[in-house]
């Protein structure tokens, strides 16, 4: 029987997909759930969704919850986390303390400045989570949803032995969102994908081994197309290459799209995407929903008299279905660049193939990345790593270089003016960062 253990399984709609994703597997229909946060009331709504999953679908799975995780892990086979370090209380202030200066940014959770005092107060999190799997269920495999993405698990890859993989949707949505596009069946389409997180890119795009490229590119001039991710089809018909993950995201990442009013008016707000990069997306979500009584909607879910029980579309399920002997399973995953990708910096954590099977996880070598889509990626690599690097080390000046090396921000400021930005960062998040014993900059 598998023990899968869920750490922040408040994140309601998170937890009930992935449980229900699980349990459609035979291997899995008698697995122990086991619930961990440190929100009671969250901690409570996700059980009793869990346990109506369960129950609705005749299974033989035991669903358990608990705020102690050292006491959940014990046994554990698989682990799925999918933590926020902080409230929406403190981490406003990753979004507005850069637009006091000039940063215009959409999401934030990734990389940049935001993404980046994110990272420095999840990591020790996340670390102290490894090293407790190190302790109490050290063959088991985490399988990690939190962002910001290649910083948390480079910095896990660097201080602990775990079994790790990070998972983001953005690949299979993206190439599900091409599909529709091409007018092709769901599913039919053939690809390689590779890069960082939110960075990867289709190196190969085919259909019953014909390229799809030419044909995409065409596409780009029906404007139903091409408005739906205008930045992302500006990158694709800049580089060559489609890119994962949201133009709303992307805009972020580089020195194009969000440097100038008028081009964050241009390419950043009339998208027709889910997110097309208005100003603190996310951010003004979070507080929709606080203020909008989310308990409500939790409620409304869990006293519906019929649920949906289908399979979704995320890894998670069939990778631990894999890992625990059943089928073998492909998909793109976050893991440590072991020779994986030639011309993106050793250890980083990049996004490529992986198999999953009983074994564990492999890694698919990918080769170099083409110079058109390199540079920007390689960039962004190394920058994570210098910003863990300095988390790790309690080391202010590190942060401050990295940030220094990001492109929107280098875009917009001067050396001086990032310092003083920064600083003004490390000021409001002192509370939150202990490793930083002092801040000179």
């Amino acid at each position: 029987m598998a023990k899968v253990v869920f750490i922040g399984a408040g994140s309601f709609g998170f937890t009930r997909g992935l449980v229900r994703d699980l349990l459609t597997f035979d291997l899995l229909s008698d697995a122990e759930i086991a619930l961990v946060d440190i929100n009671k009331q969250r901690l409570d709504f996700a059980k009793r969704a869990c346990q109506k999953i369960v129950d609705q679908g005749g299974y033989k799975a035991t669903v358990t919850a608990t705020t102690d995780r050292r006491q959940a892990l014990k046994g554990a086979h698989a682990v799925c986390v999918t933590i926020l370090s902080g409230s929406t209380s403190v981490w406003q202030h990753d979004i507005l303390i850069p637009k006091k200066y000039g940063i215009d940014t959409n999401v934030g959770d990734t990389r940049g400045p935001s993404g980046i005092f994110r990272a420095l107060r999840t990591i020790p999190e996340m670390v102290a989570i490894a090293r407790d799997m190190e302790q109490l269920c050290p063959r088991a495999m985490m399988l990690n949803y939190t962002n910001p993405m290649a910083m948390l698990c480079h910095a896990m890859n660097r201080e602990t032995s775990i079994q790790l993989t990070g998972l983001c949707h953005s690949v299979q949505g993206t190439a599900s969102m091409i599909e529709g596009w091409l007018k092709l069946k769901p599913g039919s389409m053939e690809y390689t994908c590779a890069g960082i997180n939110h960075m990867a890119w289709y190196l190969k795009l085919e259909h019953k081994g014909r390229d799809l490229y030419p044909r995409l590119k065409r596409t780009m001039q029906d404007k139903a197309v091409y408005n739906h991710e205008q930045v992302r089809n500006e990158m694709f018909l800049a580089l060559g290459y489609y890119v994962t993950e949201s133009s709303g995201h992307n805009s972020e990442y580089n020195w194009w799209f969000r440097k100038r009013p008028d081009l964050v008016r241009k390419y950043c707000r009339d998208g027709t995407g889910w997110n097309p990069g208005q100003y603190a997306y996310i951010l003004k979500a979070y507080q929709a929903r606080e203020g909008g009584g989310w308990q409500k909607s939790v409620r409304d879910w869990i006293n519906q008299d019929q649920i949906d029980l289908r399979r979704g579309h995320e890894y998670a399920a069939s990778i631990i279905n894999a890992y625990m002997g059943g089928d073998l399973y492909r998909f793109n995953g976050n893991v440590a660049n072991d020779g994986l990708i030639d011309n993106l910096p050793t250890g980083s954590c990049v996004e490529v193939p992986v198999l999953a099977s009983s074994k564990g996880l492999e890694p698919v070598r990918v080769g170099s990345l083409p110079a058109s889509v390199a540079m920007l990626t390689g960039l962004s690599a190394q920058i994570e790593m210098m910003a863990v690097d300095g988390c790790l080390k309690g080391d202010a000046e590190l942060v401050y270089q990295a940030i220094a090396h990001d492109p929107l921000t280098a875009a917009k400021l001067s050396l001086a003016e990032i310092r003083k930005m920064v600083r003004e960062m490390f000021k409001k998040n002192q509370k939150w960062l202990p490793q930083f014993k002092k801040v000179n900059l």
